[in-house]
């Protein structure tokens, strides 16, 4: 996935519905694979974890990957743009301060699909958590320590 230099038309035609389920994506900021580090996930992974507390929306399945992020979330009744803010300037924050640096952690914008009615939810689940193992950094779901689904 290149870099995002298009990520004001990312926004173009973007709408948040309240108890919609979306599947997101987030590119880390030129694809540096912080995460490959998973204790610097792990502070990601409190942000997803602190923002569903808050009933921003309900995490059904995530995955941190080393240099990107899938979350499959249904909103409440925060926007889209609201929970994604909230995530990333909140991780930014954790991990440039676990690192002693600053600067942009994340691309740009993000990528969002609204997930269609018809659609098996559980199988766009298998589909996120799968992605280390499709990626060649496991051979088994269960030996990646950066992913959670709510049916577990």
């Amino acid at each position: 996935m290149p870099v995002n230099t298009n990520a004001g038309q990312l926004r173009v035609g973007r709408f948040s519905e309240s108890g919609r389920i979306y599947l997101l994506t987030v590119v880390v900021d030129q694809r540096q694979p912080f995460f490959a580090d998973w204790q610097l996930g792990r502070l990601v992974v409190q942000e997803l974890r602190q923002a569903q507390e808050e009933v921003l929306a309900d995490f059904l399945t995530w995955v941190v990957m080393p240099d990107h992020m899938h979350c499959l979330v249904q909103l409440h009744d925060k926007t889209l743009a609201e929970l994604m803010c909230r995530i990333k300037s909140r991780s930014s924050l954790a991990v440039n301060q676990a690192l002693g640096r600053r600067g942009r952690l994340w691309q740009k914008g993000y990528y969002d699909r609204a997930v269609r009615r018809e659609e098996d939810v559980k199988d766009l689940a298998r589909y996120v958590v799968a992605n280390p193992i499709r990626a060649g950094l496991v051979t088994r779901v269960h030996d990646y320590p950066l992913w959670d689904a709510c049916w577990l």
